[in-house]
């Protein structure tokens, strides 16, 4: 037993000095960041200025939905994939006789294989017309967002009740007249490099020990696609408006929601919320996480094509601003946090920057400036950011601002 202890706390420790040398390798020093150019945005694949909307979405959008599929993401099999839905649960009396909470079990089959995933979504009962909705997957189980005793907890977690739920406002949320709806990332690809057969790709015949193709979609892709199934389930709910869902993502699920929201205009606003490397954070900056470590530590995420590019950013044939100029010209908002130097704020906000010369081909003001904003204070138009006090989470001021943004661009 005594011989067990020191073989784990021997590992811990290793674990723990190497977490440590990967801190201290990373790079937070403005000055010590390798020069770099960015991709230009609005120039073709054959040399071809972009200086309309007309040739931004009938020429360059696709070329550069074409390269990220193909070197970041992955592309997800194709295949008619069975859907059908179960209502579990429907109480017009949740939060107080605030809201109705529904729970919907949505079953995926195709080839005698079924994957299930479990839809949680409170809706505001004071608004007597469709309601705009959050959609925003969760990291823990549906059972953690709310102490809430009648959730019923996701299928690959065992996570304590409302463990999560500052993250959650709930009633703040309902209360400004909108809906929410989550499910546990788990239930489309649980959150390890093993665990690609027990994920949505089994649907298409993936099977333990089945290579991956080199374009082809892991993790991150498979969470984008259940961002999209989800929306093929609100568009059938007589009680939600489906032409305001707002997407967003927080973390590696602000990855997700980018992309999602990239491939699926049905999405009317995108929220990124600390997405850093492979999100909203320009690669070439190389500060904090960079695609080397991002690569190494969760190979799972992207495609393998995009290892071609460990310490290699610039060979990149793309950067993420122009991620976030797929999303136009819907609205999009951006957030770091002060103290979450591993995401690079900076590299975030010169991301979706850069981005906005894109919506001024549709009229839209952007964020009109390269200059980081005071913390604490939301900026921007079409194209908003904030860089708030505090380290990687999602806050009450997080979710003000974005109920804000809503409301301007969808009431």
């Amino acid at each position: 037993m005594k011989q067990r202890l020191s073989i784990l706390l021997l590992l811990a420790f290793s674990l723990l000095g190497l977490h440590a040398q990967n801190a201290e390798e990373a790079n937070y020093d403005e000055s010590k960041i390798p020069p770099f150019t960015l991709p230009a945005l609005l120039e073709t694949a054959n040399g071809q200025k972009v200086t309309t909307s007309q040739q931004w979405e009938q020429t360059r959008r696709p070329e550069l939905l074409s390269i990220f599929a193909e070197q970041v993401y992955g592309k997800m099999p194709e295949g008619k994939v069975d859907v059908s839905y179960k209502k579990l649960d429907d109480n017009h009396s949740a939060l107080d006789g605030s809201a109705t909470r529904k729970q919907i079990e949505i079953t995926f089959s195709r080839n005698g294989v079924e994957r299930k995933a479990l839809l949680l979504m409170y809706l505001p009962n004071h608004v007597k017309t469709k309601v705009p909705v959050f959609l925003h997957f969760n990291f823990q189980g549906n059972q953690t967002i709310s102490a809430d005793p009648e959730i019923i907890p996701s299928q690959y977690s065992k996570e304590a009740r409302g463990n999560q739920a500052s993250r959650w406002p709930l009633q703040k949320i309902i209360d400004a007249g909108y809906g929410l709806a989550t499910v546990h990332y788990f239930d489309f690809f649980p959150d390890d490099k093993d665990k690609h057969a027990e994920s949505i790709l089994a649907l298409f015949g993936y099977k333990p020990g089945d290579d991956i193709p080199a374009d082809g979609g892991q993790a991150i892709a498979a969470w984008a696609w259940g961002n999209s199934r989800v929306m093929d389930y609100l568009e059938t709910d007589w009680q939600v408006d489906a032409s305001k869902v707002i997407l967003m993502g927080h973390s590696r699920l602000g990855k997700a929601s980018l992309w999602a929201g990239a491939l699926d205009t049905r999405f009317a606003i995108v929220v990124a919320n600390e997405s850093g490397c492979g999100g909203a954070a320009l690669s070439r900056r190389q500060v904090g996480e960079t695609v080397n470590r991002i690569n190494n530590v969760f190979p799972h995420w992207f495609c393998k094509n995009f290892r071609r590019y460990n310490k290699k950013e610039n060979d990149l044939p793309i950067d993420q601003h122009e991620l976030l100029a797929l999303i136009a010209p819907r609205p999009l908002y951006v957030a770091s946090a002060e103290g979450d130097r591993w995401s690079d704020p900076k590299g975030e906000f010169l991301s979706a920057s850069y981005a906005g010369d894109v919506y001024k081909l549709y009229g839209m003001k952007g964020l009109e400036t390269t200059t980081l904003p005071p913390v604490n204070t939301s900026i921007g138009d079409r194209v908003a950011y904030h860089i708030r006090t505090g380290v990687h989470d999602v806050t009450d001021f997080d979710w003000e601002n974005y109920i804000r943004f809503a409301d301007k661009w969808l009431k």
